[in-house]
């Protein structure tokens, strides 16, 4: 797994999969795709996540049916 997942990238990518993202109080962010939620922080200060944020984000998508393209 990279170690260097910008989160403009990550963004972008659950808006792909159809997810709607709503940005809380400070860093707090709401992920929510097909009925499932995932609540997280964005980074900061810098932009790249940290590995279990993307591992988060991994699972949350494998829950939800996304999987990669071979």
């Amino acid at each position: 797994m990279r170690a260097d997942i910008g989160w403009n990238e990550v963004k972008s990518l659950l808006t792909a999969c159809g997810a709607e993202i709503c940005e809380g109080r400070g860093s707090r962010v709401r992920v929510v795709l097909d009925r499932r939620v995932l609540n997280l922080h964005s980074p900061h200060p810098g932009k790249e996540l940290k590995k279990y944020a993307t591992e988060l984000v991994r699972d949350f998508l494998e829950a939800s049916g996304v999987t990669p393209d071979e």
